[in-house]
């Protein structure tokens, strides 16, 4: 997931790279393209604000930036921009994706096509004075009553290098304090999506609260080293349990309450960890799941197409797609087998398709295949076969589990329960579960609560959802109140 298990289909902006153009005394360019534009692109269930900045040098070369306002990522360099009369072409060759627009006679408007693997979309771009930006209000800013330190976690056993930071109360201690797991896919220590920085705002809250908190960056992200996406969820545990083991050498930790706060797959990281290490003194579940990993699949899909109006046809199409291709992954381990045998279903399933709908399946190819290459790797993979159940009812220190009931990708109605269950069986006599109304997977306040609305929200963390596991883990680590 984007902080979950989702891999969303749709149009994602990660651009890097260079700009070059032809001088403009060569090409008798009437137009000027230099200033800001902003445009939107329409992905049907949302929309997404793009900035676009063009600049020119004494040489003559343009230099383009692309800002994608509701993700938060600006600043994006944009690999080729060449511009001959009216025509600009901006070429994104690592993300698959080329713009093709024309400048009005007034310089004011560019409008073209957005084509990124086989989808293309209309785009127009206006000039602005200055482009838009998110509104994220709860971000912390300096200065802090607390102590903020970088620190390296190394896993010595996967030789691995984990790059974070460490805050900590004002005071002597020994402290309580937190490990905080990020969701799927490489995420940084702040667990950053979409302009949100999630994991910032806990460890600011937390530890204004007394709790000390460790937050790191993924393997192969900022300053860590390895590969995320080669990682196992019991890779992924293994680093936490290096972390545990920095903050039991830490004097000014207690290492008898140290807690593990893990959200989405780092939730089933998580749960890893606490089954197997006496040293994990209590656990958070944020979006956890309870069910297998496929399970949460399953609903995930259907749950996120009946949102988007999907008809019943459609979504046991997707339902059948998704059977077979996780029948593939269980049994095919080689990645380029696995590659193979999947787009060769994916073709034959196309042939199965009505005229109008195959040829919308096969416009979005580009899209299947990168999807494709994200489920044939190691950290899907294990998501896949994750079963929580077994794991959870080994854990007897005290579990908060906590959903929302906006979550379409890890489901509170499914999950929750299930939790709840496992640690009944397995006879944890410290758990609260907690289904919290309004709320999407990241724990805002969501109104259709649809993935794709979660960049344009301007809350990060739900101040309810904060007090209740704050004082929650308070209750559990006797920790300070609000400082």
């Amino acid at each position: 997931m984007t902080g979950g298990i989702a891999r969303m289909t749709g149009i994602v902006l990660a651009l890097t790279g260079v700009v070059f153009a032809p001088p403009a005394a060569a090409q008798g360019l009437a137009l000027d393209p230099t200033g800001n534009w902003q445009g939107t692109l329409d992905l049907g269930a949302s929309k997404l604000r793009l900035g676009l900045h063009v600049t020119r040098n004494d040489a003559g070369l343009y230099n383009s930036t692309l800002d994608s306002i509701d993700q938060g990522a600006l600043a994006m360099p944009v690999r080729t921009t060449t511009v001959k009369g009216a025509e600009i072409v901006l070429e994104l060759p690592d993300l698959g994706a080329v713009f093709d627009g024309t400048i009005n006679p007034q310089s004011s408007e560019i409008s073209g096509l957005f084509t990124q693997r086989g989808a293309t979309l209309m785009l127009s771009f206006s000039r602005v004075e200055k482009v838009e930006s998110v509104s994220r209000p709860q971000e912390p800013k300096p200065p802090f009553p607390y102590t903020s330190e970088d620190v390296t976690v190394e896993n010595t056993a996967a030789a691995v290098k984990l790059a974070g930071t460490l805050t900590r109360p004002s005071g002597t201690g020994p402290f309580p304090a937190a490990i905080l797991i990020p969701g799927s896919g490489p995420q940084d220590r702040d667990e950053t999506l979409f302009g949100h920085k999630p994991f910032l705002l806990i460890s600011d809250y937390l530890t204004r609260r007394g709790v000390a908190v460790l937050r790191l960056d993924d393997r192969g992200v900022g300053g860590s080293t390895g590969n995320s996406t080669q990682a196992t969820l019991d890779d992924d545990a293994s680093d936490v349990g290096a972390a545990i083991d920095f903050l039991k050498s830490r004097k000014e930790i207690d290492s008898r309450k140290i807690g593990l706060i893990g959200h989405s797959e780092g939730a089933m990281v998580a749960v890893i960890e606490a089954a197997r290490s006496a040293d994990v003194g209590w656990l958070v579940m944020l979006a956890g799941a309870g069910v297998s990993g496929e399970q949460v699949l399953y609903k995930q899909a259907e749950l996120i197409a009946l949102a988007a109006g999907a008809s019943p046809d459609a979504i046991q199409q997707q339902r059948t797609w998704q059977e077979t291709v996780f029948r593939i992954l269980k049994t095919e381990s080689d990645e380029k087998a696995a590659t193979k045998k999947i787009l060769d279903a994916w073709e034959r399933t196309l042939l199965t398709l009505p005229n109008a709908q195959r040829a919308e399946a096969e416009a979005a190819k580009g899209v299947m295949e990168s999807q494709v290459a994200g489920a044939v790797t190691p950290e899907f993979r294990s998501i896949l076969a994750h079963d929580p159940a077994p794991l959870l009812r080994r854990i007897k220190a005290p579990v908060l589990a906590m959903g929302g009931s906006g979550d379409l990708q890890i489901s509170a109605e499914q999950n929750l329960p299930a939790i709840a269950a496992a640690l009944a069986s397995g006879g944890n006599e410290d758990y609260t579960i907690t289904s919290l109304p309004g709320l999407n997977h990241l724990f805002q306040t969501c109104t259709v609560c649809i993935p794709t609305e979660y960049a344009t929200i301007e809350e990060t963390f739900s101040p309810k959802a904060l007090d209740v596991m704050g004082d929650w883990i308070a209750r559990h680590t006797q920790s300070s109140p609000h400082q």
